[in-house]
């Protein structure tokens, strides 16, 4: 294993069987940071559709944005090989709950429009200014464990599968 010389906290393995043209590289996550990028992404479209009311929840359009991307990463996973999927998946999940988080913010305005959700209790009585930095903040940590979860439970299936495909 060699160090990478524009990232030295990343571990890079060469594949195996992989010729000097191939020249195919990958991260401890099993694949190239580009493609754990452009995994998130794939679930990425959902939020602004969702957000803006293109797509309404309980629609069978709804359901393939919902489900098709983590099926998509769970095959990747699969076919590629990864030697960790849990954590391979894991790291696409935080990278799509970013992008959630990110989505959800800047659409937060169209989203909610005049009437954003508001606190009830003994915080009702705060600043609205506050009201909305709390709200937010708590979302956008929400979006970002949305998206560790997707990974996690993704990255289980696709365990589970390779573990599977070993064993025939």
């Amino acid at each position: 294993m060699a160090r990478a010389s524009n990232f030295p906290s990343l571990v890079v393995m060469s594949e195996p069987h992989a010729t000097s043209t191939e020249a195919t590289r990958r991260t401890t996550l099993g694949l190239p940071l580009t493609a754990i990028l452009g995994l998130a992404l794939l679930a990425a479209p959902r939020v602004p559709l969702h957000d803006l009311g293109i797509i309404e929840e309980g629609t069978f359009v709804n359901a393939l944005f919902v489900f098709v991307p983590p099926l998509v990463w769970v095959a990747v996973a699969v076919i590629k090989q990864v030697p960790n999927p849990l954590l391979t998946l894991l790291a696409v999940g935080a990278c799509y709950g970013i992008l959630l988080a990110l989505g959800h913010q800047l659409l937060w305005t169209e989203s909610f429009g005049d009437d954003p959700p508001r606190l009830g209790g003994n915080l009702s009585g705060l600043d609205p200014t506050v009201e909305s930095v709390i709200i937010r903040s708590f979302a956008a940590v929400s979006s970002v464990f949305t998206g560790l979860i997707v990974g996690a439970i993704s990255g289980l299936v696709a365990w589970g599968v390779s573990g599977l495909r070993r064993r025939l």
